[in-house]
């Protein structure tokens, strides 16, 4: 009698997890989305863990989220999961600036941005 549940997002192997207002340009957080892309979940935490960007830290927790949200949520099993996908979207900016020489604004731009990674579980090869 209730509602229609929403159709899946994504695939039946699949799981994703998205973070938003992240404090950081969509550039600088592409280099850290790199970094994960393609990897096992457990090889990916590590290289976030040990990576000296300040974002890593954030990202880190986002994709902790995405496997959490497989195991509880989609029964997935996390021995064999993937980072499959890791995309970067702009948020909004900040707008602030500085007085400068002659009477000029000098604009100062305080970009967020916002992450989604998408793990997938794939089978193991004997």
């Amino acid at each position: 009698m209730g509602k229609e549940n929403n159709p899946r997002r994504v695939a039946e192997n699949e799981a994703f997890a998205k973070t938003k207002m992240l404090r950081t340009s969509p550039q600088k957080l592409n280099l850290v989305a790199q970094l994960i892309r393609g990897k096992k979940v457990d090889k990916a935490l590590s290289d976030l863990t040990f990576s000296h960007k300040r974002i890593a830290g954030d990202v880190k927790k986002c994709l902790q989220s995405a496997i959490a949200n497989a195991e509880n949520n989609h029964g997935l099993d996390v021995d064999n999961l993937v980072v499959a996908e890791a995309w970067v979207g702009k948020n909004l900016v900040m707008k602030r600036g500085r007085p400068r020489a002659r009477g000029r604004f000098g604009k100062i731009m305080k970009p967020f941005s916002e992450i989604t990674i998408k793990v997938r579980q794939v089978e193991e090869q004997a």
